[in-house]
């Protein structure tokens, strides 16, 4: 039976809807129908109205929207385990030398799909239903978008994929990495199923000369899609700007036509008042990645003044982790811990984890990460049992101090069940493991 064929219902649960209406209901459920869900409601009213439908009955467990992992590096999976001797890290830059970029030059398309398999498969199991990745492979560049989405689609995960094009592997090198942006926007475009998007990637400011960028925009010109670029991570990057052009990353990345609704400015970490200005000024989005900023000792972004300002500000891993919502748990604790005050980081990392749902949405024809009428059908069932009461007021708490990624049940994206009881459907997950396993012991040998 096709996906728009099938409605089916999800309920007698806790429902979070994360919609603007802050809908919270005790028992309720979603009516699926087909890739979108077609209502949400009381379950009792829900079972009445829709009798001859299937019933998923979740008894008692939280019905919530998919989550959305807005920054990733899906390249960065064989990382995980791996010794590599180096000197010791003095500046940002170092860490990328000595580590990343050793990693991504070895990288083959075999790598990449497998490490496109297990980190999907993470995912899915923390709950994640929608991915914007960033990625690199400057030896393997051509087809590497292509076989990550081909995993994403067999996994039936909803992604946003890009090249990061960069100066530091050469000419040849940054052609082929616009080339790959431009041609993989072209062919997401041509998708029907709205579940595969792509974007122009670029790594940084400071590994992109003048003549670059302006090739980077030269490509894009007709080509409607946004910049997905980190900015201002480490302190590096400023200096770099500064030195070489006299303005800050923000202003330099302006003056080039890069920011806007479209485009995800990633950490921004060493902004200033006037940067932030400008960034809310262009309605670009900033995505922050809390673990990955301390495991790097960049710093800490000023997230709370953008979110004050009222700037669309969300919540990326950066290849730290598949488990957004272990990010959303340090991004509370990180903010307070760096301002020296316990009175804020709650409310502030609530808002960005709704704002992943409204930037998500700005790339997909109908809205993701939220439970309404007319959005796709992206939804999670965690098994929670709260030891104390949760309702409207205080389910972010729950979602805070209680849930994480190792409880959820089921994931359902674009109407698809795509993992229940925790077990991947359709896939053989101790084969794909097994062979990952196998493909990474290879590339170790090879950095």
């Amino acid at each position: 039976m096709k996906v728009d064929e099938y409605m089916f219902l999800v309920g007698n649960g806790i429902v979070i809807t994360n919609n603007m209406n802050n809908e919270f209901i005790s028992n309720g459920c979603v009516v699926i129908d087909g890739n979108i869900i077609k209502e949400v409601g009381e379950t009792d009213n829900i079972k009445n109205k829709y009798k001859d439908m299937e019933f998923i009955d979740v008894n008692g467990k939280i019905i919530m929207p998919g989550i959305i992992n807005m920054h990733h590096h899906i390249y960065s999976a064989f990382a995980r385990g791996l010794n590599i001797n180096r000197v010791r890290n003095e500046t940002f830059t170092d860490i990328l030398k000595n580590i990343w970029w050793k990693i991504d030059k070895k990288l083959t398309l075999e790598d990449i799909k497998y490490s496109a398999y297990t980190t999907l498969i993470e995912s899915i199991k923390n709950g994640v239903t929608t991915i914007f990745d960033h990625h690199a492979s400057p030896m393997a560049i051509e087809g590497s978008l292509l076989e990550i989405s081909n995993v994403a689609n067999i996994l039936g995960v909803r992604g946003c994929y890009c090249y990061e094009v960069s100066d530091r592997d050469g000419e040849r090198i940054l052609n082929e990495g616009i080339k790959e942006n431009v041609s993989f926007i072209k062919y997401a475009k041509n998708k029907k199923d709205d579940m595969t998007k792509g974007i122009f990637g670029m790594h940084a400011s400071f590994t992109l000369n003048q003549d670059s960028i302006i090739s980077c925009v030269e490509a894009m010109e007709g080509v409607d899609a946004g910049y997905h670029i980190h900015v201002a991570e480490g302190i590096d990057d400023l200096y770099h700007s500064l030195n070489i052009s006299g303005k800050r990353v923000v202003e330099r990345l302006m003056d080039y036509g890069i920011l806007g609704k479209k485009t995800l400015a990633i950490h921004c970490v060493h902004i200033n008042e006037r940067e932030i200005d400008i960034l809310k000024h262009t309605n670009t989005n900033v995505i922050n990645a809390p673990e990955s900023n301390m495991n790097n000792a960049v710093g800490c972004a000023p997230v709370i003044k953008m979110i004050k300002k009222d700037m669309l500000v969300g919540i990326g891993t950066d290849g730290y982790t598949n488990d957004v919502f272990e990010s959303i748990k340090v991004e509370n604790i990180v903010n307070k811990n760096n301002l020296c005050d316990s009175n804020i980081g709650f409310l502030e990392t609530k808002k960005m984890f709704f704002n992943n749902s409204t930037i998500a949405s700005k790339y997909f024809n109908k809205e993701v990460g939220v439970l309404k009428e007319n959005a796709y059908a992206d939804i999670i069932i965690v098994d929670y049992n709260p030891m104390t009461p949760i309702n409207k007021e205080n389910y972010f708490s729950h979602i805070l101090f209680g849930i994480s990624g190792g409880v959820v049940d089921t994931t359902i994206i674009n109407g698809q069940i795509v993992m229940k009881n925790r077990k991947i459907l359709n896939i053989d997950e101790k084969l794909i493991y097994e062979k990952s396993r196998e493909v990474a012991k290879k590339l170790w040998k090879r950095i």
